[in-house]
């Protein structure tokens, strides 16, 4: 018996190590290796494996801990932050996909309870694919992808209530009054077990477990109490997989979730592998092939229907045109817990055994062209933005529903030159508009998130509502006066437009972008932005920084050493652009080896506060030279010598980088 368990994990094993290897190289999913891993084993395939007890409480366990992990991972708080898109997007998404579902199964011939059933289906996709994708194209944090990843977690919430509502469904003509109390029962003493458990025996357990200082033990509490909460939900007739999530979320509010987190993960990861297996041994390879030609269009009908829903709910939400398309075609494929549903459902004979086999053919053909759906929207998105921006209500389509009330209020925004331009109001755009707040320089903000807008706009914040990648936005933004351009958002390719565009306006506007990656340097170096901030770069600079720090290497020595590496590096990132064959222009530092240009404030009662250019002889005593002045809006260029220096005037200084180091410290302010 030993013996043949060992041999079921070991051919499961190898076999999954082969084919994902092969699915790496092809960067395909790896959900859909497990899956192809199934069918090539499975009774249907070579017959490796026939399922069996050991396989179904490997796939039981799975489900177990990962509605575990999506328990723990659960941030209550940062759910409260997206809880429109969650809350009204995931109940709007999973309500719409059901009826347009539930519509055409009823007149394919399906009975209502089915046609529901297959619409709870339908209704969930797969975060794990989407995510992946997401991730590997930097676009976890643009619009469309907050907004799939939203939508996403309620989807993973709403799988808790639809596992409860699946009996219901199937027996509703018969017992579906005497359900209801019965459900009320169990669900007051779920809440009453797991609020007594979260207030005091999980604390009480893991507190006395931490003092021991045992990894180990804290590893099979962990699981203890995974386990035994599963076992409690299903001693009362409902699911393991609903006792485990609860469990999650009461870990989730602790101080001991990341650590339960760490330790669950590989449990999670190697069951959650045995689950897909097990559903891809499910697979008749045979059905598949003989009814290849229509399960083809159930897929592309499937498609339909879940990008028609997804466009229309994030459009509800008030996302703009290019952000709802991006999002309908992210979420157009079947998920990972429609599995564990549709399994149910077979069990309460919701489905017919070919009904689920063609449910599995069609769900694993659209998670396996995922990758390729999403990286093909691009281009119908912009196409079909570009044909609606032609005229005025294409234009609210494409900016968004919520667009005319904030562009109303923006027509009273004064008129300001010279000015500051940030697009994106996240991280990066705050960290900007408060430097420059500091320091007077006028700006505006330019933000796609009406909420964001209107609570920033409450603050008294310079912020208006539009996307950037848009002439109108830009030139509302006054970009035809504007100095400099700051663009602190994550989508490449829409940084990439907005640099276009602004361009097109002015010429002479000096763009700022940043990167997450390399890569993209080129492409944006390309299209003429001016200075480029790589967030790897930047990341390896400020782990410079701390390693030079624990070595108790001097301040001052730090500092000349990471502008050296800036200067030093961005130029040979600038010229790896070069090389192939793309004009950067000319820069003073490229054409003048050796010399740096830097500004330095006047500070109060600093050696220079009160003297003249004269007196200081900046060029003999410290080997720099003064080319211009700024001294709040007004700029001198090329002041003489009896130009009189005073408290806060920005000296523009042109010399070595270790002279203009050298005197700095005489610009300082006096300290009393």
């Amino acid at each position: 018996m030993v013996f043949s368990v060992l041999a079921h994990v070991d051919v499961i094993l190898g076999f999954a190590i082969f084919i994902l290897t092969i699915f790496y190289k092809f960067e395909v999913p790896s959900v859909l290796g497990f899956l192809v891993t199934g069918m090539l084993i499975g009774p249907y395939g070579l017959g490796i494996l026939n399922g069996g007890q050991n396989m179904e409480l490997n796939a039981e366990l799975g489900i177990v801990f990962l509605l575990f992990t999506i328990g723990v991972d659960l941030s209550l708080k940062e759910l409260w932050k997206m809880k429109t898109a969650v809350m009204a997007g995931g109940i709007l998404q999973i309500l719409f996909t059901t009826a347009l579902t539930f519509v055409v199964c009823t007149e394919l011939g399906f009975s209502p309870a089915t046609s529901v059933f297959i619409g709870f289906l339908i209704s969930l996709s797969s975060t794990a694919i989407v995510l992946k994708v997401l991730q590997d194209r930097n676009e976890v944090y643009t619009p469309h992808g907050k907004t799939s990843l939203a939508i996403l977690i309620f989807q993973d919430l709403a799988i808790v209530p639809l596992i409860l509502i699946t009996p219901i469904l199937a027996g509703s003509s018969v017992s579906f009054e005497g359900a209801l109390p019965n459900i009320f029962f169990k669900g007051s003493l779920i809440i009453l077990v797991f609020i007594l458990s979260a207030k005091f025996l999980v604390p009480y357990i893991f507190y006395h477990v931490g003092k021991t200082g045992s990894k180990q033990l804290f590893f099979v509490s962990v699981v203890f109490i995974c386990l035994s909460a599963a076992i409690f939900t299903s001693s009362i007739g409902l699911s393991l997989a609903l006792g485990a999530f609860l469990a999650g979320i009461i870990i989730s509010g602790s101080q001991y979730s990341h650590q339960a987190m760490g330790n669950i993960l590989p449990l999670k990861d190697m069951f959650m592998s045995f689950f897909f297996v097990s559903i891809g041994m499910l697979l008749d390879i045979g059905y598949l092939l003989d009814h290849l030609p229509l399960l083809i269009l159930a897929t592309i009908s499937l498609i339909v229907i879940k990008l028609i829903a997804g466009v229309g709910v994030t459009f509800l939400l008030g996302s703009p045109l290019r952000t709802t398309i991006l999002t309908g075609f992210a979420l157009s494929q079947v998920g990972e817990f429609s599995f564990v549903l549709s399994r149910l459902g077979l069990e309460y004979s919701l489905l017919t055994e070919e009904t689920y086999q063609a449910f599995l053919a069609v769900s694993i053909i659209t998670m396996g062209v995922t990758p390729f759906v999403i990286n093909a929207s691009y281009r119908p998105a912009e196409f079909i933005v570009k044909k609606a921006s032609s005229t005025a209500f294409g234009m609210k389509l494409v900016q968004g529903i919520y667009s005319e009330p904030l562009d109303a209020e923006e027509q009273a925004e004064p008129q300001i030159t010279d000015h500051l331009i940030i697009v994106g109001f996240g991280f990066s755009g705050k960290t900007v508009s408060k430097a420059a707040k500091a320091a007077d320089i006028p700006y505006i903000i330019i933000e796609m998130n009406p909420e964001t807008v209107q609570q920033e706009k409450k603050k008294g914040e310079k912020i208006q509502y539009g996307d950037a990648t848009f002439g109108a936005v830009l030139e509302h933004a006054g970009i035809k006066n504007a100095r400099v351009l700051v663009i602190g958002i994550s989508d490449a390719a829409v940084t990439r437009k907005i640099v276009e565009k602004a361009k097109e306006l002015n010429p002479n506007i000096c763009v700022i972008a940043k990167v997450r990656d390399l890569q993209e340097m080129k492409r944006l170096n390309a299209v003429g932005a001016d200075e480029i901030i790589p967030e790897e770069y930047e990341t390896s600079v400020e782990i410079f920084v701390r390693l030079l720090e624990k070595y108790l290497v001097p301040r001052e020595d730090i500092e000349k050493m990471v502008n050296d590496v800036r200067a030093h590096g961005y130029r040979r990132l600038r010229k790896l652009v070069v090389d192939t064959g793309i004009d950067s222009g000319f820069s003073i530092k490229d054409g003048l080896p050796g010399i740096d240009i830097q500004i330095q404030k006047v500070g109060r009662g600093s050696d220079f506060d009160g003297k003249t250019l004269a007196d200081l002889e900046f060029r003999k005593k410290h080997g720099v030279t003064v080319l211009s002045v700024r001294r709040s809006s007004d700029m001198f260029y090329t002041p003489n010598g009896d130009f009189l220096l005073q408290a806060n005037d920005a000296c523009i200084l042109l010399g070595k980088p270790e002279e203009l180091y050298g005197v700095r410290k005489f610009f300082e302010s006096v300290r009393g």
